[in-house]
């Protein structure tokens, strides 16, 4: 089992108590501090390097965005926070999920299970496990036409037909949009409206209820907004 080293700052008495009986339920959890601010973060971190925080944004002396901005080689994140308007520069940071107060148990052991999946991952990958899946077989022009995951930047529903962007061609192919999707890695790929699915790492902004990848503009449907944002915000795949 991986087991997750984590510490929990938030500067709230009730919350860090919180957030500590959460994590003793979880036993891949291995908490190595509760910290007050960012500046004893700072301080436990020279002596107890970790690989999770579970880090609050408004605190005194320094908030959890500014923290992680000037940390270098920080750990993985997963913020807790009372405020919605953070979760762009959420997404922007690239931390594993954004909770927002007050958190269910539920919540905080989705989150958990994520941090759990990407540590596995990393693990995996640093063991030489085997490559896994990277690309799709689509029948387009009477052939088979090979496109990696990592080249697309977005798919277009046109009625019985998909068109799947990357950034050298457009390629047409008999299927649907729900086909599409199903071959997919999860993880990597949603879909912000009826008519497109996209690549979250290929986001380059995302201004109002559009999504601007390359030169292209993706329209997210209103009634998707929450989900998709959530979706986007705790993508483990986002890196720089």
């Amino acid at each position: 089992m991986v087991k997750i080293r984590c510490i929990i700052t938030d500067d709230e008495p009730f919350a860090r108590k919180g957030l500590q009986g959460y994590a003793a339920q979880i036993d891949f959890l291995d908490l190595r501090g509760v910290c007050e601010n960012a500046v004893e973060l700072n301080s436990l971190l020279k002596r107890e390097p970790v690989d999770l925080l579970f880090l609050d944004i408004e605190m005194p002396y320094m908030t959890g965005i500014d923290f992680l901005k000037h940390f270098p080689g920080a750990p993985k994140v997963i913020f807790t926070t009372a405020y919605e308007k953070y979760a762009l520069q959420g997404f922007e940071l690239e931390v594993l999920d954004y909770l927002l107060k007050p958190i269910p148990f539920e919540r905080f052991l989705r989150a958990a299970n994520k941090a759990y999946d990407y540590f596995r991952g990393q693990q995996s990958a640093g063991q030489g496990s085997g490559a896994l899946e990277d690309h799709i077989f689509v029948k387009a022009d009477n052939k088979l036409e090979r496109i990696q995951f990592a080249d697309i930047l977005f798919a277009e529903a046109l009625e019985n037909y998909v068109a799947i962007y990357t950034r050298e061609k457009k390629v047409i192919t008999h299927l649907t949009l729900k086909m599409l999707l199903e071959k997919l890695p999860a993880a990597a790929f949603v879909q912000p409206h009826k008519s497109y699915v996209i690549a979250i790492d290929k986001i380059k902004s995302i201004e109002g209820n559009i999504l601007h990848i390359d030169q292209y503009q993706v329209p997210i449907s209103k009634y998707q907004k929450d989900e998709i944002m959530e979706k986007i915000v705790n993508s483990k795949l986002l890196k720089r």
